[in-house]
């Protein structure tokens, strides 16, 4: 579960290497972000020279989660920390690769992340 102030890992090569979430999109009530919804953050640390600058208002999609994620077969997948990808205003992927592995139910809305990716869970 990502709340606002959660800070996030970025698993891909923008520059960008921690990400605070400040607005989770989907209505005014919603409070929590799993995989695969749309976040709205501040790059917290990046690398100098990255094409993201340190405090930028950045859009992304969550990639892992700590929380468990139950699956329709009865199995649960989860990961040892939590992480972004950058998006652009089209919803694209901002960077060239991804880092890590992403869970397979991002197929759906994020087919490019899919191919980025190096392992899918």
């Amino acid at each position: 579960m990502i709340l606002m102030k959660t800070k996030l890992d970025c698993a891909d090569n923008t520059g960008a290497k921690i990400v605070q979430c400040i607005k989770v999109l989907g209505g005014t009530k919603r409070r929590y972000a799993h995989i695969a919804d749309v976040v709205i953050g501040s790059a917290k640390k990046v690398t100098p020279g990255g094409g993201v600058k340190q405090g930028e208002i950045v859009k992304g999609v969550i990639v892992r989660t700590v929380r468990p994620l139950g699956r329709g077969d009865g199995s649960y997948v989860r990961f040892d920390k939590n992480a972004i990808v950058l998006l652009d205003a089209e919803l694209n992927p901002r960077g060239t690769r991804i880092f890590g592995a992403v869970p397979r139910e991002l197929r759906a809305k994020f087919m490019k992340i899919i191919s980025l990716a190096a392992e899918v869970v």
